[in-house]
């Protein structure tokens, strides 16, 4: 009889065009061609597989169901794509945001790991998000969510200045020390943030495992979904937090994802259970005793198995990529240019610095399935070519 707090997010990534030595100092865009544009063939490929049928899938269950409630993160970036490349994105959104049973999170502009590098630029990504968001959909986001659940003591403090209410981010089992992750905790002090933790297996079993034929549940059916969500108790929460591109892209169609989620949500209301969303859950915290305290003084994400932060630094291809690009932070913000912070800050998405990861075996297998190149070193040669005329133009600009 537990509680369900949906959140899904929506992401993509301004990918790097085919850029060789060859294209330094012609002032050649980093991230579209002259005559075929990737980023909109993509974004509108995964638009008309996931974002508009699951945006007007939702849409469809907050009218029959004025009880289903969920959440949304979209980053800066993803939006603006949507601007330019599938309007009718922006519109459902629009449509859902209107319903009041749809609450937007707050996140970096870039979905950069800005966290971790400089607090002054991630309170600038931070505050440019909440600003576009406020634009295209008139609210001002009250609970915050880092790149990838990134989330440590220190980030929790810097979120805490901003303002938020509360984060989400993921339950790792060395920072639980044995505790449940179906309550809410608190940041540690000073911040005493109060923090939603993602329940991943449940949340898994939908993003990953779903079409999985060699899985013992396999197929999962709503009815017995909501068997494993009822064997919780009522105070129980449930954070099922996962890409949105986990309906109809991840998993296709054909998988039967969209009719499994129909059917999920009805029978979960069928049965007394209720869904919530973050600031719901904040709302309501005598359902809770004192917070236990979630003590991470060393970064975790919900990446790979580890759920730690090599899946975007770690090895030399990382951390020379990342050196690189915010060594540049004070001479690129003191020009002014807005260009030339545009693509610095766009050059700052995390996802060019997962493409440079060198696992194997199971992670391995996933960030091959995400990357657009051959391999991890064909991701840094083209980054940091693309690094190196972000320097020679900055050395024109006369500051």
């Amino acid at each position: 009889m537990a509680r369900i707090c949906f959140y899904f997010q929506l992401h993509q990534p301004y990918r790097l065009r085919d850029y060789t030595v060859f294209d330094l100092g012609q002032k050649s865009s980093y991230f579209e061609e002259a005559d075929t544009d990737l980023n909109r063939q993509i974004f509108r490929k995964v638009a008309h597989k996931s974002y508009l049928p699951m945006l007007g899938l939702l849409l469809e269950l907050t009218k029959t169901h004025p009880e289903f409630v969920f959440s949304l993160s979209c980053s800066g970036i993803f939006l603006e794509q949507a601007q330019s490349y599938e309007p009718g994105v922006i519109a459902l959104l629009q449509d859902l945001v209107e319903t009041g049973q749809v609450e937007l999170l707050a996140e970096t502009y870039y979905h950069s790991l800005a966290s971790l590098y400089s607090p002054a630029e991630f309170r600038s990504q931070v505050l440019q998000h909440e600003r576009l968001v406020e634009t295209l959909f008139g609210i001002k986001p009250s609970i915050f969510r880092n790149t990838e659940l990134i989330y440590s003591n220190q980030i929790a403090t810097l979120v805490t200045e901003m303002g938020y209410e509360a984060m989400l981010t993921e339950a790792v089992d060395r920072c639980l020390h044995g505790r449940s992750r179906t309550q809410v905790f608190s940041s540690s002090r000073p911040a005493n943030l109060p923090l939603l933790l993602k329940h991943a297996q449940l949340s898994d079993d939908i993003a990953f495992r779903f079409s999985n034929k060699q899985w013992e549940e396999h197929p999962l059916t709503a009815e017995k979904y909501v068997h494993w969500v009822d064997s919780y108790w009522e105070n129980d929460l449930l954070n099922l937090f996962m890409d949105f591109e986990t309906f109809g892209e991840h998993q296709w169609s054909d998988t039967g994802i969209f009719d499994f989620f129909r059917h999920m949500v009805s029978k979960h209301l069928e049965n007394k259970n209720s869904f919530v969303r973050p600031s719901d859950v904040i709302e309501n915290l005598e359902l809770y005793a004192e917070l236990p305290v979630y003590d991470v003084p060393d970064p975790i994400s919900w990446a790979d198995i580890d759920r730690d932060l090599t899946a975007w630094r770690g090895n030399t291809l990382q951390d020379d990529s990342l050196r690189l690009i915010y060594s540049l932070e004070e001479k690129i913000l003191s020009t002014q240019d807005e260009a030339l912070i545009t693509d610095w800050r766009r050059l700052q998405t995390s996802d060019h610095f997962y493409y440079m990861c060198v696992k194997w075996a199971a992670d391995g297998d996933v960030h091959k399935y995400f990357s657009p190149y051959d391999s991890p070193f064909a991701a840094y040669n083209r980054f940091t070519t693309i690094v190196a005329d972000l320097q020679d133009r900055l050395a024109e600009v006369k500051i």
